[in-house]
């Protein structure tokens, strides 16, 4: 079970329009379906600033003159006074049209046909154009291409409208996580883990709360950290405050801390793990939904505080296709069995065919098993039947405050 708590993952409410989006490569596409259909030699997205405009996309032939990135006065050019309205924006033939024929630009670059689209955003507000020209007049050009542009001008201020707001939510989901770590709003309970043959606890795993609006689950937090780039920052803050608590609990007790692999093999977890902590009182735990690019490196990572008696656990064990690469590359003291399995597990042979089989692997690979998300005594029969090591859910205990934690560990 993550550290901060099994709960539905946050989604930005934008993220499935920006997953299957354009991106810059499609909107190269874009500029370059304008200069196919319209036989243009130059396509571009220009966006309006205070006293210029910046040419933010660009796809031309080579040698052109203008250049992706370019700051151009406002002053210069067709745009602004195409948004204006002191140029139509369909101009086949630029020597036809006065006020085109003198700006200079016709001339110099040359500019022999013209057209421009103003792209609006949802409150109408003018966000620049979609602009294409061709060195030579396109006497072939009908009003009917002028749709066309206009048409993909629209679609273009629809994407920047959404850009603009899913950049919005990133500032807001910052300042929140920001806000909550200043404000020492994340707090730690502990769940405790039993050694079944005892009955007695044998630890606590530690899960993250946020006492802070807006209300969203522990997950929501740490995924949406993750979203803006904070989320090996609020894992810190987190385990840090987990171990803070260590000296509270009698020297048998463990604490299990969530760790992600980008964490391990960023180094952060050094200092925290310092000299005078004894890791062999604790447990770090890598869910099994973690993606892991480099298990050498992850290796390397891990052996130091391996090496001074912490424990490895693989999280989440037979929840998806990634359990047994991270068993078999990172050979782990522990192996968590997730809820799905050990949930109605005295009631369905199939789960309990797949947990038999990972018990026994795991016992073979010289590995504990911890069942997770226990909530019923039939369950746990059926658990400790199979020969599971330990178990935790809200059956046996729900997550406790500090003080309540380190009582029952002195009860046990």
């Amino acid at each position: 079970m993550p550290l901060h708590g099994n709960q539905p993952d946050y989604k930005d409410p934008l993220a499935p329009f920006f997953e299957h989006s354009v991106g810059a490569a499609g909107l190269d596409r874009v500029l370059q379906v304008v200069r196919r259909h319209l036989s243009m030699d130059v396509a571009f997205i220009s966006r309006f600033r205070d006293t210029d405009r910046v040419l933010d996309y660009l796809n031309a032939e080579p040698d052109c003159v203008l250049q992706q990135g370019q700051a151009v006065p406002l002053s210069v050019g067709y745009c602004q006074k195409v948004s204006d309205g002191e140029l139509p924006g369909f101009i086949p033939h630029t020597a036809l049209v006065p006020g085109a024929a003198a700006i200079p630009e016709t001339a110099s670059i040359p500019i022999g046909s013209h057209l421009s689209a103003p792209i609006l955003l949802e409150n109408r507000r003018v966000y620049g154009t979609l602009c294409c020209f061709s060195y030579q007049p396109v006497d072939s050009l009908t009003e009917r291409d002028m749709e066309v542009l206009h048409a993909f001008a629209e679609f273009l201020g629809f994407y920047f409208d959404a850009e603009a707001k899913h950049e919005q939510q990133q500032e807001n989901v910052t300042r929140d996580i920001r806000m909550a770590m200043a404000a020492d709003s994340l707090r730690i309970v502990f769940q405790p883990v039993y050694d079944i043959a005892q009955r007695r606890i044998h630890g606590f795993e530690c899960l993250s709360r946020f006492d802070i609006e807006p209300r969203r689950s522990p997950d929501q937090w740490f995924n949406a950290a993750h979203g803006v780039g904070l989320g090996m920052e609020l894992e810190l803050l987190a385990i840090r405050k987990a171990l803070f608590a260590l000296p509270a609990f009698p020297a048998s007790m463990q604490l299990n801390v969530n760790c992600s692999p980008a964490l391990i093999i960023s180094g952060a977890l050094q200092p925290l793990l310092y000299d005078g902590t004894d890791l062999s009182r604790v447990v770090l735990e890598v869910t099994e939904h973690a993606i892991v690019t480099d298990y050498a490196a992850l290796a390397e990572a891990l052996q130091p505080f391996r090496a001074r008696g912490a424990v490895l656990a693989v999280d989440d064990a037979g929840a998806g296709y990634s359990s047994m690469r991270h068993i078999l590359n990172l050979q782990p003291e522990v192996i968590k069995l997730d809820m799905s399995i050990t949930q109605s597990i005295d009631r369905d042979n199939h789960r309990r065919a797949l947990a038999k089989g990972l018990i026994s692997f795991a016992h073979e690979i010289g590995s504990l098993i911890v069942a997770e998300g226990v909530e019923k005594a039939p369950e746990l029969d059926v658990l400790r039947q199979l020969g599971v090591d330990y178990a935790q859910g809200y059956y046996l205990a729900r997550p406790l405050s500090l003080d309540d934690a380190v009582y029952r560990s002195r009860e046990d």
